[in-house]
């Protein structure tokens, strides 16, 4: 009698024990965790349930208290949050999948070559390719329409330099856009030679080519965004911001993510033009758990790499050539001052260093009196020393490292030595607004997040040059350029709450490598690869 007793006891305290543990759907084992929490803490398991974390702490804390009949055992792998893109553009890139690229080009010639092969494959009435960059030529100038004429001299073609300030055109599609040695170049410039157009366009004018290229249909807009999906998870990206759309493309967005066809979050940035400023101030910020619709993107200025950066002072290397204010500074002031009582965010396109003066100061105007607005200098590229003092006012530097070592190679030219010393200055802008957010600007830049976290913390290129780091007292520390890869990103876009580190309560977005970003060397860094990607406790690669 005692023995059953106690057999029928031991059933009844092993049952208990089962019913005691709290059913999740995702249990991960056997990791190195870092939480980028703000103690920076490590963990090595955490419990998964609705796509959220539940709990986060030792295998045996999470295994004693939880159980799933989903395990991931990660061996030993490392798990970092689901890293953001804080500034791309995500979308056209999508499309350029769809068009010719021309990144990594080192001549006119070889651009045609890859024009013609798409030519040949695709039979198109009108060509757009993307990517080409002069500095990278033997001969660093700016080609001229006359290949591209002789080549194609009934299609149009549109090819776009790499930092997308900049066209190469044919006289096809000069003709189609009305464009003569007359046209308006306000606001950028028509480069002429001889007294007539070279076929080089830099800034505004553009837009009266882009007016003639065919609309993708529905079709490709789909396929873009679905294409382009699934770099960023081959990459660990699993959240972007896209910087500039207009109300169309957020819409569909939003359709295939609630359709379930898109995983990906997306915050995204809408064109600051004057009827998306009028539609959504009227509908105000719209929010689902993908999608984060809060902010306008405006353009102070051009880029650097086709002298349309606005500058304080001559460019080194072409005087009387400053650059240019997209539009005039009372236009700019009037869309801040239309934003400010809002709850928007305006993230302003500035490289120059007069572009940048000229945005920090109708931030400071038009903000005064508001708290915890975090408006975005998007690139922060080039400042006058009296100017990184206006980030301590609670505007938050969203920069990309790549862009440093991208450029450093003809930078100095540009500005002389005086003024490189505080371009590219990634360290100093932390210092002063406590905070930084991490992109690349693909398709500008490659969509590589490795790549920008080798750039942030040796300041090399992908082929360790130079030796030493490229003014490397700007260097961010691991920890930082994680964090601006991760939670201060999240930050930026008011979504500290719920992304950007692991810890209870936020969405379970991971990344697992098979090294450690934290301590592998410094030239294996551009080599690691994820070895898996997580969106709301799901694999999605």
């Amino acid at each position: 009698m005692k023995f059953y007793t106690f057999f029928f006891a031991s059933l009844l305290l092993m049952s208990c024990s089962d019913k005691s543990k709290i059913e999740v759907d995702t249990i991960v084992t056997d990791a190195t965790i870092y939480t980028v929490n703000e103690a920076f803490a490590t963990a090595t398991a955490m419990a998964i349930d609705n796509g959220k974390i539940v709990a986060i702490g030792s295998d045996g804390e999470i295994t004693g208290k939880y159980e799933s009949k989903n395990t991931v055992e990660a061996e030993g792998k490392f798990i970092y949050p689901g890293l953001y893109d804080a500034h791309c553009h995500f979308y056209n890139f999508g499309l350029t999948l769809q068009e010719v690229d021309l990144r990594g080009t080192k001549s006119m010639n070889e651009i045609v070559s890859r024009l013609q092969a798409f030519q040949k494959k695709k039979n198109p009435t009108f060509i757009v390719g993307n990517g080409w960059d002069q500095n990278d030529w033997a001969v660093k100038k700016y080609p001229t329409k006359a290949d591209l004429d002789k080549a194609f001299p009934d299609i149009p073609v549109v090819l776009n330099r790499v930092d997308g300030h900049a066209i190469i055109v044919n006289s096809k599609a000069l003709q189609l856009a009305g464009i003569t040695k007359d046209t308006n170049a306000d606001g950028g410039q028509i480069e002429l030679a001889n007294g007539e157009p070279t076929g080089i366009l830099v800034d505004n004018p553009m837009e009266l080519v882009f007016k003639i290229i065919p609309k993708p249909t529905r079709k490709v807009q789909i396929a873009a965004l679905l294409d382009a999906e699934k770099v960023m998870f081959e990459h660990g990206l699993t959240t972007v911001n896209d910087a500039g759309l207009d109300p169309d493309v957020i819409h569909l967005i939003d359709s295939l993510q609630k359709a379930k066809l898109l995983k990906l979050n997306v915050y995204a940035m809408i064109t600051a033009n004057q009827k998306n400023i009028d539609l959504y101030l009227k509908k105000g910020v719209y929010k689902t758990d993908q999608i984060n619709v809060r902010s306008f993107k405006m353009y102070g200025d051009g880029a650097l790499g086709s002298r349309g950066a606005c500058m304080h002072k001559a460019y080194s290397d072409k005087p009387g050539q400053f650059g240019a204010l997209l539009a005039p500074i009372v236009g700019l002031k009037d869309v801040a001052k239309q934003l400010a009582p809002s709850d928007f965010q305006l993230n302003t396109h500035a490289i120059g260093d007069s572009a940048n003066t000229v945005i920090l100061k109708i931030y400071k105007e038009v903000l005064a009196g508001t708290k915890d607005r975090r408006w975005k200098i998007e690139h922060a590229q080039v400042l006058r020393e009296a100017d990184f003092d206006y980030f301590k006012f609670g505007i938050i530097p969203s920069v990309q490292p790549t862009h440093a070592t991208s450029d450093m190679y003809w930078a100095g030219e540009r500005l002389g030595k005086e003024r490189l010393k505080n371009a590219y200055a990634y360290k100093k802008l932390l210092q002063k607004a406590g905070t930084i957010a991490l992109g690349t600007d693909f398709p500008v830049e490659e969509v590589n997040p490795m790549l920008t976290f080798h750039a942030a913390v040796a300041r090399k290129d992908s082929k360790e040059y130079p030796k030493g780091g490229f003014q490397i007292e700007n260097a961010l520390s691991r920890a930082e350029t994680l964090r601006g890869m991760t939670l201060w990103a999240a930050f930026s876009n008011f979504e500290e709450k719920e992304k950007g580190s692991l810890e209870v309560g936020k969405w379970a977005d991971f990344v697992l490598y098979d090294q450690d970003l934290m301590k592998v060397p410094e030239n294996q860094i551009v080599k690691i690869k994820p070895a898996g990607t997580y969106l709301k406790g799901q694999k999605v690669k």
